[in-house]
């Protein structure tokens, strides 16, 4: 049986379709046959991630959990989700044994070490923070990330939500000048740790993203990775 992925997608859609637009790309094809086979499920009606964690918001894990049940159904042997903030919620989902679910701050931190990375900013939603998403993955690899100050986090949160109101320049805009402010504290790199802050830079073509890690990208080559893997 050819290996499928499935995509835990919708959070938010424009992200979803970035992941998708990013596998395709990465993927060594020379014809349609050869690329990845992809089942997507992009429902934006999971309820808002951070707002879970932050002011105690409906959770997500029912709509997340009803979106893994449907890829499994469809066939999906291998998952990822395209939500940072969404992984924290990741431990909890009921996946049938077999199943490989992608972990994008474990791949993220892996990538650091790899680069020799020892230092980074990390751009991402209160959620992400709060939840710790990435502080043990890079813990392990014993990366240290720069603390993260309040007036910058909330112009952080303020350009990744214009980027989902569909206010791609503005929001890009307030998001590299935060980019900015950590590569100049010390970070190496900066890790664009929410799926819409590298929509945003590379729309602008931001003069900062030579000093980022776009977790998105790295999650859709830990994708095709597994695929040759697996079709080996």
């Amino acid at each position: 049986m050819t290996p499928k992925i499935g995509i835990l997608g919708g959070m938010g859609p424009m992200a979803t379709v970035d992941f998708v637009q990013k596998i395709v790309q990465l993927t060594p094809a020379t014809n349609d046959q050869q690329h990845l086979p992809l089942l997507v499920y992009s429902v934006p009606q999971i309820p808002d991630r951070t707002a879970c964690l932050l002011d105690d918001g409906e959770s997500p894990l029912p709509a997340m959990q009803a979106g893994v049940d449907f890829l499994v159904a469809g066939g999906a042997s291998c998952i990822a989700i395209p939500c940072n903030t969404a992984h924290y919620w990741q431990p909890m989902l009921k996946v049938p044994e077999g199943i490989t679910v992608l972990h994008i701050a474990e791949i993220v931190a892996q990538q650091l070490k790899t680069s020799g990375c020892n230092r980074v900013g990390l751009m991402a939603t209160d959620g992400t923070w709060q939840g710790g998403v990435y502080s043990h993955p890079l813990q392990q690899q014993g990366i240290t990330v720069l603390d993260s100050e309040e007036s910058l986090q909330q112009q952080v949160m303020a350009g990744i939500y214009k980027i989902k109101a569909g206010e791609l320049v503005a929001g890009a805009e307030q998001l590299e000048q935060q980019a900015e402010q950590l590569l100049d504290r010390g970070a190496e790199k900066v890790i664009m740790a929410c799926t819409e802050i590298p929509l945003g830079l590379q729309s602008i073509d931001a003069a900062v993203l030579p000093h980022t890690i776009d977790a998105t990208a790295e999650l859709a080559a830990a994708c095709v990775s597994w695929y040759q893997q697996q079709a080996a």
